[in-house]
């Protein structure tokens, strides 16, 4: 296979190009014309001054499991902030508090990276740390008293990767998360 014309990595880039310009306008709170020609130029800057490694996305978008995990992290945070807030205002006892460690199934840094902020996103974890290497997530969280609410938590990370996939993996991640799910329970 020979290696991708200039023409096709730019079209690849494409999408992270967009979301900077988006990412601007939202950090803005502005949706003008001048919040586009200004992210527009930040966004050249920054491709052109700051080269990363171009990242290869799977080429495979199912709107329907993209809408499933847009449904369920609103959930996830409507009942997230609703339990921390609960937590906060139970004078009875404080929210018991833990660091776990979550082994994701993929190997693919950008499903890694969407499944982390994701499950930092959600109140009540927050991600310490993110081992690379491994493929292990590190997250902070509270509400935790005995080792199945440990094990919740992972089977909760362990879904949103499976989603993640769903939603935008590869054909061969989507394999993986499959039989993950066939193997652990995880639905």
């Amino acid at each position: 296979m020979s290696p991708p014309t200039r023409r096709q990595q730019l079209w690849r880039q494409l999408p992270f190009f967009v979301w900077l310009v988006a990412l601007w306008m939202l950090l803005w709170g502005q949706f003008t014309v001048l919040a586009f020609l200004t992210g527009l130029i930040a966004a050249i800057f920054v491709t052109r001054i700051f080269r990363l490694p171009p990242v290869e996305l799977s080429g495979r978008v199912n709107l329907w499991w993209g809408l499933v995990f847009v449904v369920e992290f609103i959930g996830a945070l409507i009942l997230g902030s609703l339990t921390v807030a609960w937590q906060v205002l139970d004078l009875r006892r404080q929210p018991g508090t833990a660091i776990v460690a979550v082994p994701l199934v993929t190997d693919d840094d950008l499903i890694m990276t969407h499944t982390a902020v994701t499950a930092s996103l959600i109140p009540g974890s927050l991600l310490v740390e993110a081992d690379r290497d491994r493929r292990i997530l590190y997250l902070h969280v509270i509400g935790v008293r005995s080792s199945a609410d440990l094990e919740r938590q992972r089977r909760d990370v362990r879904r949103w990767e499976r989603r993640i996939v769903m939603a935008v993996g590869s054909c061969a991640q989507l394999e993986k998360v499959r039989a993950d799910a066939v193997a652990g329970g995880v639905s």
